[in-house]
């Protein structure tokens, strides 16, 4: 186990999300997370926390809102920056057959989103820090050979795309950048067939994480800490 640091975690206010501040909470981490609206699952593990996590509000899809959080956040520092957030759309629609606004919406969320802020909040990762980002097996266009979830595929493809960009402009810094795949996992968006729970996957995810910190490279890892194939 790590040294226990400061973690931003971005979309957490259910889910995998929430589990994550749960799960680095336990671990000794001080932890700031986010949720675009209000959020009893955060509420309720903010009073069991105290004052190891602060919780706050904001709409990654909103510059301003981004920028908002960015000067409130004047003088924090983080070791782990982990922007979890996103949107799944419908699974069985083929891209041709939906609205346009749909899949940009899709696309903004998961792919535009994640880097506009990983850029506004680069100055706040410590020397040596960890950004991460949530994307999915299903963004590897290698592995995508029985299509469907046409417009999430695209989007965590285009993700992985931005991230790889992210990382050779930064990579000066040293920065480690880890884009995760959590696993299949029982939440809204995995449902209910899935066949793993948040612990099991947040655990996972956390261990590659604390594996992973100051390695300054960019690796796309599942929650095991296996490579996936771009």
């Amino acid at each position: 186990m790590t040294t226990p640091g400061n973690a931003l975690i971005v979309g957490a206010s259910r889910g995998l999300g929430l589990g994550l501040a749960g799960e680095l909470l336990a671990r000794g981490w001080h932890v700031v997370a986010t949720s675009r609206d209000e959020s009893d699952g955060l509420r309720r593990l903010a009073s069991e926390a105290g004052p190891k996590l602060r919780t706050e509000r904001v709409d990654i899809d909103a510059p301003a809102q981004i920028e908002a959080l960015h000067g409130r956040l004047t003088g924090e520092s983080f070791d782990l920056i982990f922007v979890v957030a996103g949107v799944s759309g419908d699974p069985a629609a083929a891209i041709h057959t939906m609205p346009v606004a749909e899949v940009t919406r899709i696309f903004v969320t998961n792919a535009v989103s994640p880097i506009r802020f990983a850029e506004t909040f680069l100055d706040r990762l410590l020397p040596g820090g960890t950004l991460a980002f949530m994307t999915s097996v299903l963004g590897s266009v290698a592995l995508n050979e029985a299509g469907g979830f046409d417009a999430y595929r695209a989007s965590k493809a285009a993700l992985n795309t931005l991230s790889r960009g992210f990382y050779a402009r930064h990579k000066d810094t040293g920065l480690t950048l880890v884009s995760l795949h959590p696993g299949w996992v029982r939440t809204d968006m995995g449902g209910s067939a899935a066949p793993l729970d948040v612990p099991a996957s947040v655990r996972g995810l956390v261990d590659v994480l604390e594996a992973e910190r100051g390695k300054a490279r960019h690796r796309y890892l599942d929650y095991q800490g296996q490579e996936l194939p771009w």
